[in-house]
């Protein structure tokens, strides 16, 4: 075999290689959503959907509530997170490179390996044992200690690609840089931005341990936020501690295609919408 035909043989075989991997990846989120849909399409109506959670045995029970609990959960904690994690990504990107930006940027990263379960615990401990009850706030202070480490760090990554001649085009403009940082590297990187809120959306958007310790569940809809909640993940769980009746059975499939749904929704929403500014901006260049 000729060095010619040699390289050929590496590159098909490289090639080849890759192509499996990125296959052996995807099968098991085409198994897992392949049973989703195949348990939880069933299940799904109209009833399901829009009714709060009744007894486990009752057939006509839904998970209405549930699913409103979900979105104020993931809304409460992204008003928390994402300006918390927004602007610490920005400091550690534009002015972090000294010791305090070092240790801040190591800290962040051992919380984001946190165990969900000890966050649920400390969340219980600051705001459960202070207002005395389960709460929406505590299960949004949780979710938001696990959401914050994410943002942070792709904020920082993404605002670390902006090319630095912006940033000095900026500054020859007069422009100072708390301003340039804002108005125009902030800008500059917000596809990357949002695709890490919406990565460590669905990250908190499936978590069930701090919820349990946290929010408790709830058969009613929303109330307040000093009061349990229901949530997807707890619905779940709970079915699922119930699958030796046939109804919380299939309300757990419904429940858990009702979430997948829901997280893919909102990634392809916001490809959508980021994908649509970028072309409108390029189109105006």
């Amino acid at each position: 075999m000729s060095n010619r035909s040699f390289r050929k043989f590496k590159d098909r075989l490289a090639y080849g290689l890759g192509v499996l991997c990125v296959v052996l990846a995807m099968f098991p989120l085409a198994s897992i959503l392949f049973e989703v849909v195949r348990n939880g399409l069933p299940a799904i109506s109209v009833g399901l959907l829009t009714r709060p959670t009744g007894n486990i045995t009752d057939p006509s029970s839904g998970i209405g509530n549930a699913i409103e609990g979900t979105l104020i959960l993931i809304g409460m904690t992204c008003l928390i997170a994402v300006p918390i994690g927004l602007f610490a990504g920005i400091y550690l990107a534009e002015f972090g490179d000294n010791k305090f930006g070092r240790t801040i940027r190591f800290l962040n990263d051992v919380l984001a390996e946190f165990p969900s379960i000890v966050i649920g615990i400390l969340a219980f401990s600051i705001v459960v044992v202070a207002i005395g009850h389960f709460s929406a706030m505590a299960g949004a202070v949780a979710l938001s200690i696990i959401m914050l480490p994410i943002v942070t760090r792709t904020a920082e990554e993404s605002i670390k690609l902006v090319p630095s001649s912006i940033r000095d085009a900026a500054m020859a403009l007069g422009i100072r840089r708390w301003r340039t940082s804002l108005s125009i590297v902030l800008v500059t990187a917000k596809d990357g931005i949002l695709t890490g809120i919406m990565l460590s959306i669905a990250r908190i958007a499936g978590e069930t341990a701090p919820l349990l310790l946290t929010v408790l569940g709830s058969g009613f809809f929303f109330s307040g936020v000093d009061q349990p909640i229901d949530a997807l993940p707890l619905r779940i769980f709970t079915d699922y501690k119930n699958s030796n009746y046939p109804s919380a059975l299939a309300q757990g499939w419904g429940a858990a295609l009702v979430l997948v749904v829901l997280v893919l929704s909102l990634n392809l929403g916001v490809r959508f919408l980021t994908r649509g500014r970028s072309t409108f901006a390029r189109a105006r260049a």
